[in-house]
């Protein structure tokens, strides 16, 4: 996942980077194309998209670097809440 250069959140609509693991395309996605769910751990905090050539649904782990891309970018996000 990454950024593409030259954009910014107040300049202009931000575009991130990725690929699907199943079809192994990669692409360009606007921020309203991704999902971003933070929990408690790093094991469920994750990013999620629709990948627009073969449809499949992916999920990928989000570190504190693609948190701050994501949010930065407009992405929305959801806070993940755990009862005991």
């Amino acid at each position: 996942m990454s950024v593409m250069p030259g954009f910014s959140a107040q300049v202009g609509p931000v575009i991130f980077r990725a690929a699907c693991p199943d079809c192994r395309s990669r692409f360009e996605l606007a921020a309203g194309a991704l999902r971003l769910a933070i929990g408690a751990s790093r094991r469920t905090t994750f990013y999620s998209f629709t990948c627009p050539d073969c449809g499949s649904s992916v999920r990928k782990p989000a570190g504190e670097r693609i948190v701050e891309l994501l949010t930065g970018g407009g992405v929305r996000t959801l806070r993940l809440h755990s009862t005991l």
